[in-house]
């Protein structure tokens, strides 16, 4: 038995597993007890984020995970990757040569779970809904070229742009284009807690403890009609506080597969045992990290600042650190195996240097040490995630040029508090909506963006982005992209840190786990089956 099975990360739209896990990924039987995925995505309803699962609020890979199984989208990401394909829609597709009118036909006979018909008049309000909403998580910003949706009858509709958007297909398969029912999901109002209703593969219970969902209980939706081949009759999803909890959990047969987030000892360990009953396998993806900043704070307002951290930050010592060869270097926000990548960062900065970075401050008369604090969350992108801040503290109070503080705090405050601009510099992971180079510049530079930055470039909003979605070939949109990576390292809204691989751990009687996670870290629980031991 392979300890390991790879999913080779080759060029976006061409990702595909190479090897099956144990028992294959396209076997295994829909019957038997619920197959438990283990994760450390914590759900919480809090004051500030009551509504944690409306599709209209959720914007973060372990609420998008939650809502994939049960909220139907019209287009979906195929499995392997690849250019989106129909899901609760029969067929879609441009009608205009300028990718500025998008029209859908339905399935026929497509029912809510409670057995309500979807017509095209509920895709209309699921979409006019989160653009009217205006979440402050920003998620509506993935909408933003919808000018107005028609229906033509119970099966059309169609989406009349106000630019062309050649990534539109893309955007129809993220949950906040999610089909919901009028009767549950208020027009005006999020839907606090954690119920779901949908036309998705499965129906949704949450096992709750106070303000925090211990379990996602999925079951099979007999009133699914997709393009899904759905494996299971149920799943459950636990979420954990920590990777050691639900790694110990694996080790008792509690659960049967744990994915994100392993800490990289879990990673090492798994892939050198010689335990027959755990597989590691390795998939393609598409995470990266990188630090924010509130380019209106005093303490990095001026560019200087940031372009000396920039300069000084060793990337390479910090992935050689904290996570090995689960990670590499990253010096662009778009990641290395997107068509439209380039190393902005490194063209513009080389290898670290403190003289390099000390002439930076001098000439814009900043006086140092620099005195800032770096916050980071301490329970959403996985255990090492304080480690990596202690290092980057480290490198940059080794220079002499700064005094740098961190500050930890769970996901539930940290979030809020970003979005609110009280953080100067913040660590943040990023899962991209879709494979694409725009959902790496587009979510953090355009109007509306995710992290609510006061960062505005004219260049990029109004002629950049506009040109790279014209584009259908993005081969073609290179240029643009490149232009837009090329400014981010002049000004510094970010700086990338690293872009990582996927793990999957899981038991090897089950199924199809080659295929549960797929380049965006989307979970794709439907794969899952159980085999044969072996």
């Amino acid at each position: 038995m392979n300890r390991k099975t790879l999913v080779l990360p080759a060029a976006v739209g061409l990702l595909a597993p190479v090897l099956a896990a144990c028992g294959g990924s396209d076997g295994g039987s829909g019957g038997g007890d619920a197959i438990v995925v283990g994760t450390t995505d914590r759900f919480t309803a809090s004051k500030d984020a009551p509504a944690p699962l409306d599709p209209a609020f959720a914007y973060d890979v372990g609420t998008w995970n939650i809502l994939r199984q049960t909220t139907q989208t019209l287009m979906i990401q195929p499995r392997g990757d690849g250019e989106p394909v129909p899901e609760a829609a029969e067929k879609c597709g441009f009608t205009d040569t300028g990718n500025e009118r998008y029209a859908c036909t339905l399935r026929d006979g497509l029912k809510f779970a409670n057995g309500d018909a979807i017509t095209a008049e509920d895709v209309k309000y699921s979409i006019e809904r989160a653009l009217s909403i205006k979440a402050d998580s920003q998620v509506y910003g993935l909408l933003s070229t919808v000018d107005t949706v028609e229906t033509q009858g119970d099966r059309e509709v169609i989406f009349h742009l106000n630019t062309a958007d050649a990534t539109f297909p893309y955007k129809l398969s993220t949950p906040v284009a999610g089909i919901v029912n009028e009767d549950v999901y208020a027009k005006d109002k999020l839907r606090e807690g954690f119920e779901l209703d949908g036309s998705g593969p499965y129906t949704m219970k949450a096992e709750v403890d106070g303000d925090v969902m211990t379990k996602a209980v999925f079951t099979k939706n007999p009133e699914y009609k997709g393009s899904l081949k759905v494996n299971n009759e149920k799943v459950e999803v636990a979420s954990f506080e920590d990777a050691d909890a639900m790694g110990a959990a694996l080790d008792k047969g509690d659960i049967d597969v744990m994915t994100r987030a392993m800490t990289p000892e879990q990673i090492r360990k798994l892939s050198t045992s010689t335990d027959s009953e755990v597989d590691l396998i390795e998939v393609a993806g598409l995470e990266i990290r990188y630090l924010g900043f509130n380019t209106d704070a005093p303490t990095v307002k001026n560019k200087a600042v940031r372009q000396a951290m920039a300069q000084l930050i060793d990337r390479s010592a910090l992935v050689s650190e904290v996570y090995g060869s689960q990670a590499e270097p990253l010096y662009s926000m778009v990641p290395a195996s997107v068509t439209g990548h380039s190393n902005s960062f490194f063209n513009k900065y080389g290898d670290p240097s403190v003289a390099k970075a000390k002439a930076q401050l001098e000439d814009a008369g900043i006086e140092t040490p620099v005195k800032l604090t770096m916050h980071y969350t301490t329970d959403h992108y996985g255990a090492a995630t304080k480690q990596e801040f202690e290092v980057l503290q480290k490198q940059l109070n080794d220079s002499g040029l700064f005094d740098v503080a961190i500050e930890g705090q769970p996901w539930d405050k940290f979030r809020p508090a970003e979005l609110k601009g009280e953080y100067d510099v913040f660590g943040m992971g990023w899962f991209p909506d879709f494979p694409d180079a725009d959902s790496f510049t587009a979510p953090f530079l355009d109007k509306d963006n995710t992290l609510n930055s006061p960062y505005t470039n004219t260049e990029i909003r109004n002629t950049l982005i506009p040109e790279s979605r014209r584009e259908a070939d993005r081969l073609s949109a290179a240029d643009s992209l490149n232009r837009i990576q090329d400014i981010t390292a002049i000004d510094v809204p970010l700086i990338p840190l690293w872009q990582g691989k996927q793990y999957v751990a899981a038991r090897d009687d089950i199924t199809g786990t080659a295929y549960l996670l797929n380049s965006s870290s989307t979970l794709q629980v439907w794969e899952l089956g159980r085999g044969v031991s072996g």
